[in-house]
């Protein structure tokens, strides 16, 4: 811990030159305006580490061998192994450092490969973390992230597959943000590292390499979105669909398939689900007065099962139809790949029920 706070106070060689030579090999590198998730949250973590030399990196293989993802690829080369640490296979031992550095006045940025081995570190995150500001009386601040890969990907089974949103959003003193695309993982990442509190930052590995457009604003160092505020992803009239991570793709493309029945569906992208925007989802149900929900946890206790719960509570006599739910299946996941489709949220199940809840076949 010592070694850790005097990276703090000044150990830091390589950051006060870093910060001018990243503003400028990240407008060279990211000049384009398609931008992949990866690239977003990679340059992210480069621009806060040339910033705030308070800010570190450590977790499995994400200094040397560049992430399990690539995520982290060309850190440690810029800013040395103190700030980009390569741990052991322990998560509840490295989660515990970057917990008492947090409290040190360090801003560790915690990467676990999937968040189903975050399991091994719940109590770090948990007790250590979420009730620190609480417990100290505002005294102790936890400045800490913890990202990584959360959800489903593609053929990893049961223990690399979970969704854990809701278990992260249902405790007191976490933020809980969930990205969707380029802009998203950049700007919230960015407000993420900067923030005061602890926040669990769920990515979804399927994205990783998918492009999306982003703009001079979106690539500015400086750029960050709201925590804690959702974005209207695509204006509709008739139905609100609401998701969060890759199911906002799956939401846009089967709004494009009900428009072609004549269903005008308002797609929102949650962004964050700690604190969960209220607002927005009941403005949208209030033009609407219909609301299906869309993800890939478990359905008892979920996400969706919150936002019908907000929107009951405000707006109830604004529906013309009960709301629904789209969720995974209620099983471990499988491995084989037709059981694995079977068993998460397809775009056909997205379309099927919004259909039924608008009374159409």
């Amino acid at each position: 811990m010592q070694s850790l706070v005097r990276l703090g106070l000044g150990t830091l060689r390589n950051a006060a030159g870093a910060s001018s030579s990243c503003s400028r090999q990240c407008a060279r590198a990211y000049a384009s305006q398609q931008m992949t998730v990866r690239d977003a949250l990679n340059s992210a973590l480069d621009e806060e580490l040339a910033r705030d030399e308070s800010v570190f990196m450590l977790g499995e293989e994400i200094g040397e061998y560049q992430g399990a993802y690539k995520i982290t690829k060309g850190l440690i080369q810029k800013y040395g192994a103190e700030r980009v640490r390569d741990t052991p296979i322990t998560e509840a031992g490295f989660t515990g450092i970057a917990a008492g550095a947090a409290m040190a006045g360090l801003r560790p940025v915690v990467e676990f490969m999937t968040f189903n081995f975050a399991m091994q570190a719940i109590d770090q995150i948990i007790n250590s973390s979420a009730k620190t500001l609480y417990m100290s009386a505002g005294a102790i601040s936890s400045p800490i992230v913890f990202r990584g890969p959360n959800g489903a990907a593609a053929g990893v089974a049961a223990q690399h597959s979970q969704c854990f949103a809701a278990w992260y959003s249902h405790v007191p003193g976490l933020k809980v943000i969930a990205p969707y695309d380029a802009e998203d993982s950049r700007g919230l990442l960015k407000a993420a590292i900067r923030d005061p509190d602890p926040v669990v930052f769920l990515e979804n590995e399927i994205l990783y390499g998918e492009s999306f457009p982003v703009d001079s604003k979106v690539l500015d160092k400086d750029f960050t979105l709201p925590i804690g505020k959702a974005k209207v992803q695509r204006e509709g009239k008739d139905i609100t669909l609401v998701g969060f991570g890759k199911m906002v793709g799956y939401n846009l493309k089967a709004a494009e398939e009900l428009a072609k029945a004549g269903i005008s569906a308002e797609v929102i992208n949650l962004r964050t689900l700690k604190p969960l925007d209220r607002d927005t989802i009941v403005k949208s149900v209030q033009k609407t007065h219909r609301l299906v929900t869309v993800e890939e946890g478990w359905p008892q206790s979920g996400v969706g099962a919150e936002i019908v719960a907000v929107v009951n509570e405000e707006c109830f006599d604004d529906l013309d139809a009960p709301p629904e739910r789209v969720t995974g299946a209620e099983v471990p996941m499988p491995y084989a790949a037709n059981l694995e489709a079977a068993a998460l949220p397809q775009i056909a199940d997205v379309v099927r029920v919004v259909k039924r809840v608008m009374g159409k076949k």
